[in-house]
């Protein structure tokens, strides 16, 4: 059986032959903070070896099913794109449990998705282009000040779920900060997580901000 961990092939650098797969009802965006609360032994198998070959895993959105498994529970789907998620730190909170804190990486598409007999899901992988460099366009620049305005009201009151650097000067991480703020639907933020233009992504997140009355002209 092929080792589940992304390996890399020399003639096709965005080919990951087999992925472990973390499966969350949440989505993970690149750059993101993700803080795991891991117990079930397929997951602390995973942990471990992602930490002794210092590989990442990769996080995929639930699109039905659970990621515990427990008997008569209803068939799992995965979504076909996800987020590499790299381990930055692992502490036992107590035998058996750990607290597993990650950043999210680079994006990749899967197919052939296959659990194996200890339950862990692995697939084929590709990765995704990376967002281009890009500065919000100036008609952003609205609800690139708000999200600076929502990071310091969220520092002052409990400290920001974002990693620094800031890069208020990018696009594609001002976008995707605001994903992981904005109450809206799993399926609709695993469609801009998708997109592959930044600039588009921010435009669909200022119209979203704009019709709420948090960003005016």
């Amino acid at each position: 059986m092929n080792d589940p961990i992304a390996e890399t092939p020399a003639d096709d650098p965005h080919s990951l032959p087999r992925l472990a797969l973390f499966p969350l009802q949440s989505v993970l965006f690149p750059g993101a903070q993700l803080q795991l609360r891991v117990f079930e032994p397929r997951y602390l198998d995973l942990v471990s070896r992602c930490l002794r070959e210092k590989q990442p895993f990769g996080v995929v959105c639930l699109r039905q099913g659970s990621e515990v498994r427990s008997q008569g529970d209803e068939p799992v789907l995965l979504e076909s794109t996800g987020v590499l998620a790299q381990l930055q730190d692992v502490d036992a909170e107590q035998a058996g449990v750990l607290r597993v804190k990650c950043v999210g990486t680079r994006r990749f598409e899967i197919d052939e998705p296959l659990q194996q007999p200890d339950g862990l899901w692995t697939a084929r992988a590709w990765l995704v282009d990376d967002d281009p460099a890009a500065a919000p366009a100036q008609e952003m620049l609205a609800t690139v000040k708000a999200l600076a305005n929502a990071i310091g009201a969220l520092e002052r009151k409990s400290g920001s779920p974002f990693a620094k650097p800031y890069r208020f000067d990018d696009a594609g991480w001002v976008a995707n900060r605001w994903c992981e703020l904005l109450p809206i639907s799993l399926a609709a933020k695993q469609k801009l997580m998708e997109l592959e233009d930044p600039q588009m992504r921010l435009r669909l997140v200022d119209e979203y901000l704009r019709g709420k009355g948090v960003v005016s002209a």
